[in-house]
């Protein structure tokens, strides 16, 4: 699918990698403006309602490499890449990258300050079609050693800087695995939709037509989505591991307890998403029931703790 702005196409794609910061408490806002900083100068983003949040300055990274097609067609992308880091209620850490492509005009490469004065824009050799990038994209394998523009490498690489800090003591608050988000908007003149696929073992992809909105937009709509799948992910690991009803319920509680502690206040949908783009948000949770699945696991886990409290006031009790 194109969509035409003189003579090129657009199409707009990142990757959210997401993960429990390797701490064992909460940090407070401070902390994040220590922990985020890549140089002095540059600001935090940060707001305290209606829950924390830290986000770090843009990183901006210069790329000319081929993107990934696929129809198999060489496609040479020129330009640089946004990459920041967003941090959650203290806990939750990601690594995103995002990236804007548009069939360049000059049909030759450019000085790299041209490119450098538009972060976030990619400009390709020659004619290239949305569609089989978006394909393209979704099928690039992560650990891929060819040549192709990775976001999910620069992603990481974001996010490492801030899991390998000295600022931090490296020890989780409960046992948690990272999750990665590809996403991909491609234009739409009128009606707009969104899509979501768990793919293999970590991976999920969402697909996006939209109209033109501000890649900065697309980005914080699939970091929100991102971080609340991650969230129904480890929450739903920790019930697994908790093994109720084969367990005792003081043991049972005794593995939940870290969920309860660091998770739970967690889940708020669309906090920091722009408000033309909740819609979108809100059509996706009604298909999958990502809400409704968390709050089953919820009640769930309170269930077994209420279970609990019963059952030592009964012993007690009757001693």
């Amino acid at each position: 699918m194109e969509i035409n702005v003189g003579d090129r196409a657009v199409l707009t794609m990142g990757e959210v990698h997401t993960g429990l910061l390797q701490h064992s408490v909460a940090v407070s806002t401070d902390f994040a403006d220590q922990l985020l900083m890549p140089a002095r100068g540059l600001r935090v983003r940060r707001a305290d309602r209606p829950m924390s949040y830290a986000i770090s300055p843009d990183v901006v990274t210069g790329v000319d490499c081929e993107l990934a097609a696929s129809t198999g067609a060489k496609v040479r992308g020129i330009g640089t890449v946004v990459s920041r880091v967003v941090l959650t209620g203290g806990h939750v850490v990601q690594g995103s990258a995002f990236v804007q492509v548009s069939r360049g005009t000059a049909g030759r490469r450019l000085p790299w300050s041209d490119y450098m004065a538009r972060p976030g824009a990619v400009e390709t050799l020659g004619k290239v079609d949305a569609a089989p990038l978006a394909t393209g994209f979704f099928e690039l394998n992560l650990n891929s050693t060819d040549p192709w523009l990775d976001l999910g490498a620069i992603a990481v690489r974001a996010m490492d800087r801030i899991q390998t800090s000295h600022l931090i003591d490296h020890r989780s608050a409960l046992k948690t695995s990272r999750t990665r988000l590809r996403w991909v908007a491609e234009p739409a003149e009128s009606s707009r939709s969104i899509s979501f696929t768990v793919r293999d073992g970590a991976l999920r992809t969402v697909r996006l037509r939209i109209a033109d909105v501000d890649k900065e937009d697309l980005a914080s709509l699939c970091e929100d989505l991102a971080l609340h799948d991650w969230l129904l992910t480890t929450l739903l690991s920790s019930v697994d591991r908790a093994r109720i009803g084969t367990t005792p319920r003081s043991a049972v509680v005794g593995r939940l307890e870290p969920a309860l502690d660091h998770l739970i206040h967690l889940w708020m949908p669309v906090a920091r998403v722009d408000p033309t783009l909740v819609d979108l948000w809100h059509s996706l949770d009604r298909r999958t029931g990502l809400s409704r699945q968390w709050q089953a696991m919820v009640d769930r886990i309170r269930d077994q703790v209420n279970l609990a409290n019963v059952e030592v006031y009964s012993h007690t009790r009757d001693s």
